[in-house]
């Protein structure tokens, strides 16, 4: 009989898109179970794993009663499936998986941090979520930033004790799959037919966003920035792709009006498959106010895009500036605009750029790697509970 192996998010999209792939590879050592919220995406996900799940309802926002609900129905699944390992992801999905874990005896608790929410909150939000974070560590066996720069915030603010804590293999928390994220999987008359259905022309200059579309993402200032760069270039476009939320981090109400109605913001809203959308793109952009360690950077690397990055964590630890990209500071629409302007008009700087872009992430990130050494942590943990 395998070992159990649970892993736990708060939405069932963070194991299909943040882990894609891993899950079904440790199944192969493990007896893996999912754990997420929505049940039918759940099944979804767990076919495609192929893994066993179990359904438990979790929301992202503060929402106690619900919280608590969710601990005691996770606690009594532990106690049935006696879990030799418990790992979590996600905020909501952390605190709630841990301390179940942690009440139900699980041997072995860890928690992945991907994104701290908490950076950009303030008053008695940030310290409910200080709190929250706090619980969540003390209550893990081992907690994985995703990202050296994480693994420095966590140190400030003294979230746990620093033996706690440790970045696998270079960062991220499921690597990339370079010979999948592969610009060579596209011909021209795809890419082509794609530009025509998008009313993109052959010689627009077409920067990209991938994600949420939600305020902390950056995206109010690269519209902002993108009709400044317009008024001097009619030959550009801004491809949005990612879904529109607006419950969380609404847009500013002009800027939802400007994608809504600019024939230059092409608005696809969420893809299955990004590739398609990189291939025909020039250039990512990706102005996020905070991250873990972000996939969309390394994908559009790995597709030989030039990435305009934020300098903080995981962003900064992909791109380094002038080399396979451009780092600009935090919500500065002034230099996102100037960076996005110097590379429509410096075509060696994007180049070089776009010639480097490949090779730092099979260099650096190839998800073998990562997945290896989270099997790596696994293994440690289990033949210790053996012995």
């Amino acid at each position: 009989m395998k070992p159990k192996l649970i892993r736990i998010t708060t939405i069932p999209i963070s194991l299909e898109k943040l882990l894609g792939g891993q899950l079904r590879f440790m199944n192969n050592y493990f007896d893996v179970i999912a754990v997420s919220s929505d049940n039918e995406k759940l099944r979804q996900v767990g076919e495609k794993e192929q893994v066993a799940t179990f359904h438990l309802e979790m929301t992202r926002k503060i929402t106690p009663i619900k919280d608590c609900i969710a601990v005691v129905k996770l606690y009594f699944f532990l106690i049935r499936t006696k879990p030799a390992i418990v790992h979590t992801h996600t905020p909501k999905a952390g605190i709630i998986g841990m301390l179940a874990s942690k009440l139900a005896g699980v041997p072995y608790r860890l928690h992945t941090v991907a994104g701290l929410p908490l950076v950009e909150a303030k008053g008695i939000k940030r310290k409910v979520l200080d709190f929250v974070e706090r619980a969540t560590y003390a209550c893990a066996t081992k907690v994985y930033p995703n990202s050296f720069g994480l693994l420095e915030i966590i140190k400030e603010n003294r979230y746990c004790d620093f033996s706690k804590l440790k970045v696998l293999a270079n960062g991220s928390s499921n690597g990339i799959d370079t010979s999948y994220f592969n610009k060579e999987h596209f011909t021209f008359t795809q890419n082509n037919e794609l530009r025509k259905t998008l009313k993109i022309d052959q010689d627009d200059f077409v920067f990209i966003f991938v994600g949420r579309i939600v305020a902390d993402k950056g995206i109010n200032e690269l519209v902002s920035a993108f009709l400044d760069l317009i008024n001097n270039n009619s030959k550009v476009k801004l491809l949005l792709v990612g879904p529109l939320e607006e419950d969380l981090n609404p847009l500013k109400p002009e800027v939802l009006k400007e994608i809504q109605s600019n024939p230059s913001i092409i608005s696809v809203g969420y893809k299955n498959d990004v590739r398609p959308y990189f291939s025909v793109a020039n250039c990512l952009v990706f102005p996020s106010y905070r991250e873990g360690f972000p996939n969309v950077v390394m994908q559009a690397s790995a597709m030989e895009l030039p990435c305009i990055v934020s300098d903080i964590n995981g962003c900064n630890e992909i791109i380094s500036t002038r080399e396979n990209g451009l780092i600009i500071p935090v919500k500065n629409q002034d230099a996102l605009f100037g960076s996005m302007n110097e590379l429509l008009s410096n075509s060696d700087l994007f180049n070089t750029l776009k010639s480097n872009s490949r090779s730092r992430i099979v260099s650096n990130y190839e998800q073998h790697v990562v997945w290896n050494a989270i099997l790596e942590e696994y293994n440690y943990f289990n033949n210790a509970k053996v012995k």
